[in-house]
């Protein structure tokens, strides 16, 4: 199996969201569409972001804009 390198924002569409994670697991941050970046994050986003990295990037505590 090969594998081509792909620059992360080109992998992603106008609308997605991307999760970026650090090589020990942990959320280093959200990327965000442009005009999207006083909006909620996506509940199925959120549920991820709460269930395995105990973060909820909807609380106003933490803010990764891209």
């Amino acid at each position: 199996m090969s594998h081509e390198m792909v620059e992360f924002s080109e992998s992603l569409s106008e609308e997605d969201y991307g999760l970026i994670i650090g090589t020990d697991g942990t959320l280093k941050g959200i990327w965000i569409p442009k005009g999207k970046e006083d909006e909620q994050i996506p509940d199925a986003i959120a549920s991820i972001c709460i269930s395995k990295f105990g973060i909820d990037p909807n609380d106003g505590s933490e803010v990764v804009i891209q």
